[in-house]
């Protein structure tokens, strides 16, 4: 999301009556890549660039490619081997063993559904999930329908987003597997006249969002931590001990009597480092009422045990699942001594527990580390 945001920023600020512009972004990957599905780069037509498809190896050949796309004022979609042996493919010697495709699409600024703006209108609504179909490649003919055009799934609004009764079916049930994965993929389909259809369906999550709870130092460098890696930030805490700097650096400021007026859903984390036990104490079974997926509490173990010993003992009980919920101590184990080296800690098992991960060594994995087409 912090990519997004960044191309959107750059968008508009963009002087369109004199600069023309084209969106990269990756569609496909096949086998490993140093980026995945939706990475995204904004390009002008002279020469600046914003977001990135790869590590640094294909950005300079894309440079290129995207001015092509803009001068033809037609999306192309480019494939980058980087499991070739040829000396004179783009990417050989990488080491990276993939396959990537990227469309690059020419942008309309009149056209208020091409990507970018499209885009904007995702992150601009109340943190819903957003199912956008692109169009990355077409075969035979095909009505008011090219490549690059951006379509966002609204099941609700219509039984079909194409006009194309033959493919709908199979295009919906297939958005709904990648929907209960929370995946993004590429889509094809052949129809037996000849025609072939490509799309990229993309699942945007919305942007994590960490709410912390208490206002001591420590809080300083994880929010800034929070904010580099481009999530949401929301502190909660006495408003006559907040530092002016602090509010500088989160999204948003409540006092503790206002937790309820703060959206927490499925993608929120929480965690409560007050540095008071009482305050704690009083805030977990609060935390818990809510749909955070992750909740988490600074301090030792005995401390954590012995909160949640008297709640049980004040008939506050926590269930199991309010117990998969709670990590406390909060954070992975690194080692981390210092306020920064903790953040580091606690924004690590954040990210591990949203994703489903375990948080060992990527050297001890036998998996591969991103999932596969």
């Amino acid at each position: 999301m912090k990519e997004i945001k960044a191309i959107i920023s750059a968008y508009q600020k963009l002087d369109k009556l004199s600069v023309r512009a084209a969106l990269a972004t990756v569609v496909r990957v096949e086998g490993s890549s140093y980026r995945r599905t939706g990475a995204r780069m904004l390009v002008t037509d002279d020469g600046v660039w914003v977001g990135g498809i790869s590590g640094g190896c294909l950005e300079g050949d894309a440079l290129k490619r995207a001015r092509m796309a803009i001068a033809k004022s037609e999306s192309s979609l480019v494939t980058y081997d980087t499991t070739d042996d040829d000396a004179y493919q783009i990417g050989v010697g990488l080491g990276c063993n993939g396959i990537i495709d990227v469309l690059f699409t020419p942008l309309e600024f009149q056209n208020k559904n091409n990507p970018v703006e499209v885009l904007m209108s995702c992150v601009a609504a109340n943190r819903q999930t957003h199912i956008l179909v692109t169009v990355t490649d077409l075969q035979g003919e095909w009505l008011n329908l090219k490549a690059g055009d951006v379509i966002q799934y609204k099941e609700s609004e219509s039984p079909g987003i194409f006009a194309y009764q033959e493919i709908n079916k199979q295009l919906q049930e297939q958005i709904v597997r990648q929907i209960e994965s929370s995946k993004s993929g590429p889509w094809r389909i052949e129809l037996p006249e000849g025609r072939k259809l490509s799309v990229f369906i993309e699942i945007l999550l919305p942007e994590i969002h960490i709410v912390l709870m208490g206002h001591q130092y420590d809080i300083y460098p994880l929010a800034r931590l929070i904010k580099e890696v481009g999530w949401r930030v929301t502190m909660v805490s006495n408003p006559l001990k907040i530092n002016s700097k602090l509010a500088d650096t989160v999204d948003a400021i409540f006092g503790y009597d206002k937790l309820n007026d703060i959206q927490i859903d499925q993608y929120t984390a929480i965690v409560l480092m007050s540095h008071d036990y009482k305050t704690d104490k009083i805030n977990l079974p609060k935390a818990l009422k809510t749909e955070a997926f992750y909740v988490g509490m600074l301090g030792p173990r005995v401390r954590s045990e012995k909160i949640f010993n008297e709640l049980n003992e004040e008939s506050i009980s926590l269930s199991d699942k309010d117990m998969g919920r709670i990590f406390a101590p909060a954070g992975l184990d690194i080692g981390a001594i210092s306020p920064e080296e903790i953040a580091l800690s606690i924004i690590s098992e954040i990210k591990t527990v949203f994703s489903k991960r375990e948080g060992g060594f990527l050297k001890l994995r036998h998996a591969p580390i991103h999932e596969r087409n």
